[in-house]
């Protein structure tokens, strides 16, 4: 039986395992900020935490995804393109996951590519990461001030991916 990458519900509850991980790792977080593609990983996340802390998500401008079925108010067809495309940018988010995010995802915000490779860039330089463009975009949110967190607000960020080579030293 085939897997659908992100909407199935077995798909759905192995990416919320995450959101277990997380929250025994980190439990007094506030927020988490998640890359955002066909909504599988964020869905799975927000499932676990059903409105206990903010999910947010995060999302290119050029895939704006899960923004777009938001305004909506159902999964729609949207653009597809950008830096993050190969992980990030299906034609529509998935109508499993779409009632879960509308139900328990906080806010989505959108980042510039550019500030994607940023981040992909100074998790490199500094931790010694490497994450693939869709992986990177949920800390782009920070570094870019698309995500401003409150005074004393506890922020995780998820990264993900090995969709890369990385030669950030020049």
């Amino acid at each position: 039986m085939p897997i659908h990458a992100y909407d199935q519900d077995a798909t759905i509850l192995g990416q919320g395992t995450i959101g277990t991980e997380l929250d025994h790792q980190a439990p007094h977080i506030d927020t988490v900020l998640v890359s955002v593609g066909g909504g599988g990983l964020i869905a799975g996340i927000a499932a676990w935490y059903t409105s206990r802390i903010k999910v947010v998500g995060v999302e290119p401008f050029a895939s704006p995804t899960l923004t777009r079925a938001l305004q909506a108010g159902h999964p729609v067809d949207a653009e597809a393109g950008g830096l993050a495309a190969d992980s990030l940018a299906p034609r529509r988010v998935g109508e499993r996951v779409f009632p879960i995010t509308r139900n328990h995802v906080h806010s989505v915000v959108l980042v510039e590519d550019d500030a994607i490779i940023k981040a992909q860039k100074a998790l490199w330089q500094v931790l010694r990461v490497v994450a693939e463009p869709g992986g990177a975009a949920a800390f782009s949110a920070l570094l870019s001030g698309a995500y401003t967190p409150q005074l004393g607000e506890r922020v995780g960020v998820i990264i993900s991916g090995g969709n890369t080579v990385a030669n950030f030293e020049q």
